[in-house]
C-alpha cells in the first residue's frame, strides 16, 4: 500500500510547491508605498498616439495598473472584468490602464489596437512601455507574465502576480475583490 501512495505524495507535494511559487511572485509596488510616474505611449485610450504618464493623469483616483508581457485569452477575461467594473464605478472614479512591457513598441502598439477591438475593451487604455522590466520603482519580477496592483490617493493597496499561463479564474475574482480596498 505504501508503495503505491508514496508516488502519489510526491507528485501532490511537488504540484503544490508549482502553485505557491506562482502565487508567492513578487512583483509591482510595495504595499503601503508611493506609486511612481512613469509614460507610456497611449494605443487606444483617450490620448491615443500620444506619450503620457497615467499615473499623473488618474491623480489621487482608485486605478487598476495592470502590467503584461503578452496578449493571450487569459489576459482577455481579466481586462473584460476590469473593464465592466471601471464602467460600474464611474461615480466612483475608478480607473485602470493597462501596459504592455515589450521590446518592440511599434509591433506591440498595433497588437494592442487589434486586441482592444477583438475584445471589446472601452473603458481601459491599452499602452506600450518600451522594454520588458517595466517601469524600475515598480519592481516588475521577471518571472511575472501579468503583474496588476491597486492604488488610491498615490499608495500602493494590493498586488497581483501571475506566472506565465497561471492567470486563471481564480486570480480574476481575487484582483476583483481587492478593488474594494481602492474604493470608497
Amino acid at each position: 500500500m505504501k508503495q503505491v501512495f508514496a508516488p502519489l505524495a510526491v507528485a501532490m507535494a511537488a504540484m503544490l510547491a508549482a502553485n505557491a511559487m506562482a502565487e508567492d511572485i513578487r512583483s509591482g509596488p510595495d504595499v503601503g508605498s508611493f506609486v511612481s510616474p512613469f509614460d507610456v505611449k497611449d494605443c487606444t485610450g483617450p490620448a491615443e498616439g500620444t506619450t503620457l504618464c497615467y499615473r499623473c493623469r488618474y491623480g489621487d483616483r482608485p486605478v487598476i495598473g495592470i502590467f503584461t508581457r503578452t496578449l493571450d485569452d487569459k489576459l482577455v477575461s481579466l481586462l473584460q472584468q476590469v473593464d465592466k467594473s471601471v464602467a460600474a464605478h464611474e461615480d466612483q472614479k475608478l480607473a485602470s490602464f493597462v501596459v504592455l512591457l515589450t521590446d518592440d513598441p511599434a509591433g506591440g502598439e498595433k497588437q494592442l489596437k487589434s486586441f482592444a477591438e477583438k475584445n471589446g475593451i472601452t473603458n481601459v487604455p491599452l499602452t506600450v512601455f518600451e522594454n520588458t522590466k517595466g517601469p524600475e520603482p515598480y519592481k516588475i519580477a521577471a518571472d511575472a507574465e501579468v503583474t496588476v496592483s491597486l492604488w488610491v490617493l498615490g499608495t500602493a493597496k494590493a498586488n497581483h502576480a501571475f506566472a506565465k499561463d497561471k492567470l486563471d479564474k481564480a486570480g480574476v475574482e481575487s484582483v476583483l475583490k481587492d478593488t474594494g480596498k481602492i474604493l470608497e
